[in-house]
């Protein structure tokens, strides 16, 4: 890829994705293997005034062996070094960028109850340094090709072909061709507009129907709103979270999912990819895996059992099947890509941003909300192309909002 490109997608994610500030600290976590590229997303970043960038390094091959080697004890300990740098990025808000590129069988092997223990673990004491940072920092997840990633997406090629026609894909579902700062700034403003439309209708119930088994209903408490695209911190700075999006999301009820949903896409659950998978729920939670392969269902199975909001919902979003990403004809094997792609729901974590007017609430009053609380937050897709979804709004209007996979408003 030309430098030129690379300096130009990077330049992209630190003043659209992020928004790095001026006398603003940068923390970038990538894998070491994509140091070629974070070095242009550093220098960017100091072009925008940033007053000192971090390089968070990770290796997948590294963390298996950690986990294959070191006790459950010692990996489940966070050291002082770990505690004293959360403190500071709560005290000084840095933007975060993240770069991935990761296989997504890079972890595939990896001891699954040893992970779950780890997690359950380390996620609480982990957690409440991210609530104290919620809604307060920019952050953003951007993608570049890694030979693994690229030879799964592109099996029948060479790896540097496949690594070209992955940065082609990446290029081009991000808006990168032509002015990038242009088509993001349209992007965002379409993406506001159907949003409004959203939260114009004040939607109470949405229901899901499609031929594949999905037949599935969840509920919208009244001061939740949709979001998509950028979204501002509680200062006021404006930034995008994730490039590429095309989603319509929100947070629902966490206690009025029920019914079946079925996975349309294959989704990477800890290193284990899973495929032709869903979740029958009975009042907001998960009673059953759905999943022929039993390594599968095990894997979903421990995922649900993470902490009591991983077998609730945290998020519904909308997306339309002929979405740029889908029409490219191509799995990602992220989900990043691949949840912007049709339509998702995700276990875990509720945002909190969706409550309507949420800057002026207490903590108390977010609370009192009672949005779905986890350490985890895992979307996976549902969008098909005979999917339709029917609202019933606030006032008692059924209005379809998709039909055939795509919009009817």
């Amino acid at each position: 890829m030309k430098k030129s490109v690379l300096k130009k997608y990077a330049q992209l994610i630190v003043k659209v994705g992020a928004n790095v500030q001026k006398g603003q600290e940068v923390v970038i976590s990538a894998s070491v293997d994509d140091a070629y590229f974070v070095k242009y997303v550093v220098e960017e970043a100091y072009k925008a005034k940033a007053k000192l960038v971090h390089v968070e390094w990770n290796c997948q091959d590294l963390a298996k062996l950690n986990y294959k080697y070191a006790k459950t004890s010692v990996l489940s300990e966070i050291p002082n070094w770990r505690i004293q740098k959360m403190e500071h990025q709560v005290e000084v808000l840095p933007a975060m960028i993240h770069i991935e590129s990761q296989d997504p069988d890079g972890l595939s092997g990896i001891d699954q109850v040893k992970l779950l223990a780890v997690q359950q673990k380390v996620g609480p004491q982990m957690m409440k340094y991210r609530e104290q940072m919620d809604n307060k920092y920019q952050w953003t997840i951007a993608g570049i090709p890694g030979e693994k990633w690229a030879k799964k997406c592109f099996p029948n090629l060479s790896t540097k072909k496949a690594v070209d026609a992955l940065w082609d894909a990446i290029l081009n579902v991000t808006r990168v061709n032509g002015d990038a700062l242009e088509n993001w700034r349209i992007h965002n403003a379409n993406l506001a507009e159907k949003s409004k439309k959203l939260n114009d209708l004040h939607i109470k119930t949405l229901k899901y129907t499609s031929a594949n088994g999905t037949n599935f209903s969840v509920d919208l408490k009244e001061c939740m709103e949709f979001k998509a695209g950028g979204e501002y911190t509680l200062s006021g700075t404006y930034y995008n979270p994730n490039m590429p999006t095309e989603e319509c999301f929100t947070s629902p009820d966490k206690h009025t999912a029920n019914g079946v949903v079925m996975a349309t896409k294959p989704l990477s659950v800890r290193g284990v990819l899973v495929s032709d998978f869903g979740f029958r729920f009975e009042n907001g939670k998960v009673v059953e895996v759905l999943a022929k392969d039993e390594k599968a269902k095990e894997v979903l199975e421990k995922l649900i059992s993470t902490d009591e909001g991983a077998s609730h919902l945290g998020e519904v979003a909308l997306v339309p099947y002929d979405s740029p990403i889908n029409q490219t004809g191509l799995l990602f094997y992220s989900t990043l890509y691949d949840e912007n792609a049709c339509c998702h729901l995700a276990l875990g974590r509720a945002f909190t941003e969706c409550i309507r007017n949420y800057e002026k609430y207490s903590e108390e009053e977010i609370k009192a909300v009672d949005l779905n609380v986890s350490m985890i937050h895992v979307d996976f897709m549902i969008g098909s192309s005979d999917l339709s979804i029917d609202a019933t709004t606030y006032d008692g209007k059924e209005i379809p909002i998709f039909r055939n996979g795509t919009w009817a408003i």
